[in-house]
């Protein structure tokens, strides 16, 4: 095996040894969809926080802590909830936690106070990290000469969710209300858990230890693992940049020149779903054994498409290709980051996207701070210096000798 290509000879299952057949389609949409779904329940409350702030009578920065609280909730997932996907039945956990979703997401959506409305979205944050359990699963149930193109799959179905959410959100609400959101989302995730519980195959764990001793194995493979390290922090890096993006832009296109509404700023969301076909078209390349190429690609692409943004502030026009370009970038890394990874350690693809996604959201979290600072001293050009500081650093880890 190597851990540039991230592929085996053959079609065997890593964690047994034994043939993988194919997937199919059916079932790669059904975790795309999943996990899209899910994720998109920590990102609706965003558009409505000046509604929800008025129907319960708070201030637009007491209801912004909604966005902070589903944010804590998944982070705790990440860290303590992913690794049991190798410890327990994968189809049976992903079932229980997408009903245990549909749950809190009825009492956000029934919540009498925004204390309750809080707590619930915590909850929220904590059930939906069930979309990083259904990508290792997809990888696992994949074989390995299509396993890049069904993660890559899977991964956009991801993306679709996090931009998508916005505007699904926005609609629902001018129809029915905010309640409705939540509500709406609670149906969907009932609807997935059926079809997953009658879908998808049983899949054995992989691992037999006690709890604490799996996540003490999270710091064991990456001690030992240095490639798993430098994706981790490639994945800090692009995950940074893309959150430098889309914390900064509503800040630029609702002031002049732009003045733009919310329903208008919401469909700029549109422009970054062209990561979701580079998702695709980047698994297939790593199923052919091209990640490095991938990797110096995207982020020379990640590099230049900070110029193209910086131009933003006096033209739409290079600001939706900044955007465009951005997010390929972003979905080409990611998706050869996780074909190397789930390479590495078949039999640990849970506990491997815990250390990713813990680093990964370590650099949004960063790389948010980091906005907040440069934005109101230095506006969007210095966003965007910023931005191209980040991606440069990549290219840097990228290219220092392996070990």
């Amino acid at each position: 095996m190597s851990a540039e290509t991230g592929t085996t000879a053959g079609t065997t299952d890593g964690t047994t040894g034994t043939a993988r057949p194919s997937i199919g389609r059916a079932r790669t949409l059904l975790l795309a969809v999943l996990c899209g779904a899910a994720v998109a329940n920590i990102y609706y409350a965003q558009p409505l926080l000046h509604t929800i702030g008025e129907a319960f009578g708070v201030g637009d920065g007491t209801a912004g802590l909604l966005v902070t609280a589903s944010q804590v909730g998944y982070a705790i997932a990440l860290a303590l909830l992913v690794p049991l996907g190798d410890l327990l039945e994968r189809r049976r956990l992903v079932t229980v936690l997408l009903a245990a979703c549909a749950v809190v997401l009825a009492l956000a959506a029934a919540a009498p106070g925004f204390a309750l409305l809080a707590a619930a979205v915590v909850l929220i944050g904590v059930t939906s990290a069930v979309a990083q359990i259904a990508v290792p699963l997809a990888a696992s149930l994949a074989g390995d000469h299509e396993r890049g193109q069904v993660v890559g799959t899977v991964m956009s179905g991801l993306l679709i969710g996090i931009l998508g959410a916005r505007t699904v959100a926005g609609f629902v609400a001018e129809v029915g209300g905010w309640r409705w959101v939540f509500g709406a989302a609670a149906g969907v995730m009932v609807l997935l858990a059926v079809v997953v519980r009658l879908g998808l195959p049983v899949v054995p764990p992989t691992e037999s230890a006690t709890y604490p001793r799996l996540l003490g194995t999270v710091l064991t493979l990456v001690r030992d693992q240095p490639e798993l390290r430098r994706r981790m922090m490639l994945g800090a890096v692009g995950f940074g940049c893309f959150t430098i993006l889309w914390t900064s832009i509503d800040f630029l296109l609702s002031a002049p020149p732009y003045s733009y509404g919310p329903g208008l700023v919401g469909l700029f969301g549109l422009a970054g779903l062209a990561g979701a076909a580079m998702a695709i078209l980047a698994g297939k390349l790593a199923d052919r054994g091209h990640q490095r190429l991938v990797v110096t690609v995207a982020l020379g692409v990640l590099v230049g498409s900070w110029a193209l943004l910086g131009l933003g502030g006096v033209s739409v026009i290079a600001l939706i290709a900044g955007v465009i370009l951005l997010d390929l970038a972003q979905q080409g890394l990611q998706i050869s980051h996780q074909s190397v990874i789930y390479a590495l350690a078949p039999e640990a693809r849970s506990r491997v996207t815990t250390a990713f996604m813990v680093s990964t959201f370590i650099g949004g979290t960063l790389a948010s701070a980091g906005v907040a600072v440069v934005y109101p001293a230095a506006g969007w050009l210095g966003v965007c210096v910023l931005g191209a500081a980040v991606a440069l650093v990549g290219v840097v880890i990228w290219f220092l000798p392996r070990t």
